[in-house]
């Protein structure tokens, strides 16, 4: 830990990892986006170890959902985005991918949330976006988080770069960050190592540090 002005500023994940600052955010590990990544399964399995981990060491959870918004009241931007993703040319023809409520919205069972922990929903790439998470972590004095789940390259990387420029220090989890587009995934690892400000890790290394005995 660096010490100037007043200030402890985190270098590195031994100073990363301290409850009292850090919480992990699961992101969009919802039925109908696990189950479009090839390598769905193994990255459910280590969102639940560093859930467990974060859970049995006192730290925080918080999971996000995406949703979609019925067609008719989707707007342009939200339009424009599902008729990307959908390949095709008439908005008249978008289908609402993840409703409130339906079974692809839902997190897989293996991550369902505890009493103690809560998911917030969001139409947005970005968890910080127009979510109430930024007041959340802030409220509970967090500024430095870890984040796994799907899908590094369309949510993750906005994500981390959102947070970047609110003040938070970021660790991702790259062996527990799915990708429907491993050469995307590869570039926004790269993009994030480039800009700087957050770190990288596994999952392995971060249970351990989320697991160490502290004074």
């Amino acid at each position: 830990m660096r010490k100037a002005f007043g200030l402890d500023i985190p270098q590195n994940l031994e100073d990363a990892c301290d409850p009292s600052r850090m919480a992990l955010i699961i992101y969009d590990m919802q039925v109908g986006i696990v189950n479009q990544v090839p390598d769905g399964d193994k990255i459910v399995q280590a969102c639940v170890q560093l859930r467990d981990a974060a859970r049995a060491n006192g730290f925080r959870v918080f999971y996000t959902r995406h949703m979609s918004l019925p067609a008719p009241i989707a707007g342009v931007s939200q339009l424009r985005m599902a008729m990307a993703w959908q390949r095709i040319d008439d908005p008249a023809e978008v289908q609402s991918s993840f409703p409130q409520g339906s079974p692809q919205f839902q997190l897989v069972p293996e991550l369902a949330p505890g009493p103690d922990e809560m998911v917030f929903d969001k139409i947005t790439m970005s968890a910080f976006a127009a979510t109430p998470l930024d007041i959340a972590l802030r409220d509970c004095g967090i500024d430095t988080y870890a984040i796994a789940g799907i899908a590094m390259e369309v949510g993750i990387e906005p994500t981390v770069r959102h947070s970047l420029d609110l003040g938070y220090f970021p660790v991702v989890v790259t062996d527990a960050c799915g990708a429907g587009h491993p050469e995307a995934a590869r570039r926004s690892h790269a993009t994030l190592e480039f800009a700087g400000g957050s770190l990288s890790t596994d999952t392995a290394t971060l249970t351990t540090a989320l697991s160490r005995p502290r004074d």
